[in-house]
């Protein structure tokens, strides 16, 4: 009898999965035009399979969704083998593990030097998985490259990822000589959450008298902001792989919030911004200042909910540039260094790295951006897709203008 209990309830999971995966994945929308559809779809299919798992077994007790997205990424053949041309060295800088790549063919001194952020959502990722476009930037650019494995929520919330890239930068500035860097010439990089960290580094740098500024900043499809979720390319790609905007709000929130999920619908309609703060931030974080082509697909000006006094106490540091780094004064935007900003149509992001790229300029920061009409979130990882044109040219993009700068 237990054993027919048992074999019952494995069959309820089992088509409890299934139906959950048909139900998630149906919700994806591929637009015309988009780049590398066969591709993101089956990729998204894949991730999709592992996040329904994952909140299965988080239901019943047996894992966590975070964990098992996490192990999915460790599926893939992400790491490079042994290229004759670089040299690659695993150590720590204040206590954070990072790789540095170096070409092997010189040790010059003055060269330039990359701090990498990867992206994840502040939950996910880890220096493996960009070894090959970390690989290809430092051998194409000809610069030193250090990614930082920082911190990852939930187990480590905000501020422990911008502090532990913030620390393993300085210090890079501080000993930039025994990597043949010159301290002067360090850029710093990222994309998606990597992007935030880039902007929140480079922010925290430019305020600083002991070390030297950066000299440059690329932020690849950034999130720099956890206060609208509703600006036009949230609503426009809500459902556009490989970030929905319910998916944005549950990387957030295990960020921010320790993964409190029950207040996503609360946040997305911008009940924890007090009356004071929406009046002061709406001359920044305003859909008006996002130029008309980007409202074209369906965009309806948004009115937040009321606000909710318990829910800012929770989520009062969501505000601070160091986490929210669009909203940072224009004192701090003044001193930024020239940047590179990368954005994509089909990207709930797509907004962020506008808005951020109309107060550089605001404020007198000289930016290099480049758009990518069919791209999505995440396009940079598919720079070796044979059949993904766009995210070649994206990586292309953004390595000229490491090179240049």
């Amino acid at each position: 009898m237990l054993l027919l209990l048992i074999g019952v309830f494995l069959f309820l999971c089992i088509v409890y999965i299934v139906i959950a995966v048909y139900v998630e994945s149906s919700k994806a929308e591929y637009p015309p035009g988009l780049a590398c559809h066969a591709e993101l779809r089956k990729l998204h299919k894949i991730l999709t399979d592992f996040s329904v798992l994952g909140s299965t077994l988080e239901k019943l007790g047996i894992s966590s969704e975070v964990a098992l997205s996490n192990f999915s990424t460790k599926l893939f053949p992400i790491k490079s083998e042994d290229d004759p041309e670089l040299f690659t060295k695993n150590v720590k800088f204040e206590g954070v593990p990072v790789r540095v790549y170096q070409l092997r063919e010189s040790y010059a001194r003055g060269r330039k030097a990359v701090m990498f952020f990867h992206g994840g959502g502040f939950v996910l990722g880890d220096i493996d998985l960009y070894d090959r476009l970390c690989r290809h930037i430092s051998k194409e650019a000809g610069v030193v490259v250090v990614s930082v494995g920082y911190r990852l929520a939930p187990k480590h919330q905000y501020p422990a990822a911008f502090e532990d890239c913030l620390n393993a930068t300085v210090h890079l500035l501080k000993n930039a000589q025994d990597y043949g860097v010159d301290p002067s010439s360090v850029i710093i990089c990222g994309d998606s959450a990597g992007g935030n960290l880039t902007a929140c580094v480079s922010q925290a740098l430019v305020t600083r008298k002991d070390v030297p500024k950066p000299l440059a900043q690329v932020l690849m499809y950034p999130a720099v902001q956890i206060i609208n979720f509703n600006l036009p390319s949230y609503q426009q790609n809500q459902y556009v792989p490989l970030l929905f905007r319910e998916r944005t709000l549950f990387y957030m929130l295990h960020y921010v919030a320790e993964g409190d999920l029950s207040i996503s619908r609360e946040v997305q309609n911008g009940s924890h911004v007090p009356p004071d703060l929406r009046k002061k931030f709406s001359k920044w974080l305003s859909a008006d200042n996002i130029p008309d082509e980007f409202k074209l697909r369906g965009y309806k000006p948004h009115v937040m909910f009321a606000f909710d006094k318990n829910l800012y106490e929770k989520l009062k540091h969501v505000f601070e540039p160091s986490c929210s780094p669009l909203v940072a004064e224009d004192s701090v935007f003044r001193l930024l260094p020239k940047s590179y900003i990368l954005t994509c149509e089909f990207d709930v992001l797509c907004s962020d790295g506008i808005l951020y790229k109309k107060r550089l300029e605001d404020n007198g920061v000289s930016v290099t951006w480049h758009h990518v009409k069919d791209g999505f979130h995440g396009i940079a990882n598919f720079f070796e897709h044979s059949d993904c044109e766009s995210g070649k040219r994206a990586v292309e993009g953004i390595i000229s203008f490491i090179r240049d700068a």
